[in-house]
C-alpha cells in the first residue's frame, strides 16, 4: 500500500493529527498529502498555484474529504473533482463531523463514493479508518490508477 498516496482534506489541526495517528495506529504508511483548505486541495488535483510543478503520476487512490473547509467548502471541491474529466473517477470519501441530512444527500448527489461522520471517540475513530484504509487502498480498484485511463485523459 506504500505506492498509493492519500490526499486529507481537513482544517483543523486536531482532526489532521487525529487522522493521521489513525492511520499510523492501523499500519496505513501511505504517503497521505494535506490540503488546509479547499482551494488547496483544488490546486493540488488540478496542477495550479503551489502545485503548478508537482508531479502528474502523484494521483491519490482516496480523497478524504472534510465539508467544513475555509477558502471553498467541501461540497464545491467535491462538484469541481466530478465536473473535471481528469478526476471524475476519483474516489472521494466524505469524512466529516457533520451528521446533517442535507449534507449527506448532497455530497452522494454530488458524487461522493461515501460518506463517514467522524466518531467522537478515537477507538471508534481508529476502527473507521481501519476499515477506510483496507477498502480504498487495499480492496478496491480504481481506474484513476490506471497509467492507461490517466493518458486517455490527458
Amino acid at each position: 500500500m506504500k505506492d498509493k498516496v492519500i490526499l486529507l482534506v481537513e482544517d483543523n489541526p486536531d482532526d489532521e493529527m487525529l487522522t493521521l495517528r489513525a492511520l499510523k495506529r492501523n499500519h496505513i504508511v501511505n504517503e497521505v498529502i494535506v490540503a488546509r483548505d479547499g482551494a488547496e486541495a483544488l490546486d493540488f488535483l488540478f496542477m495550479t498555484g503551489e502545485y503548478a510543478d508537482r508531479d502528474p503520476d502523484i494521483v491519490p487512490q482516496v480523497v478524504l474529504l472534510d465539508l467544513r473547509l475555509p477558502k471553498i467548502d467541501g461540497l464545491e471541491v467535491l462538484r469541481r473533482i466530478r465536473a473535471d474529466r481528469r478526476t471524475r473517477l476519483l474516489p472521494v470519501v466524505v469524512l466529516t463531523s457533520s451528521d446533517e441530512e442535507r449534507d449527506i444527500v448532497d455530497s452522494y448527489d454530488l458524487g461522493a463514493n461515501s460518506y463517514i461522520r467522524k466518531p467522537v471517540d478515537f477507538e471508534q475513530f481508529t476502527q473507521a479508518v481501519r476499515q477506510l484504509g483496507l477498502y480504498w487502498l487495499l480492496l478496491n480498484k480504481s481506474p484513476v490508477q490506471s497509467r492507461l485511463y490517466r493518458e486517455m485523459e490527458r
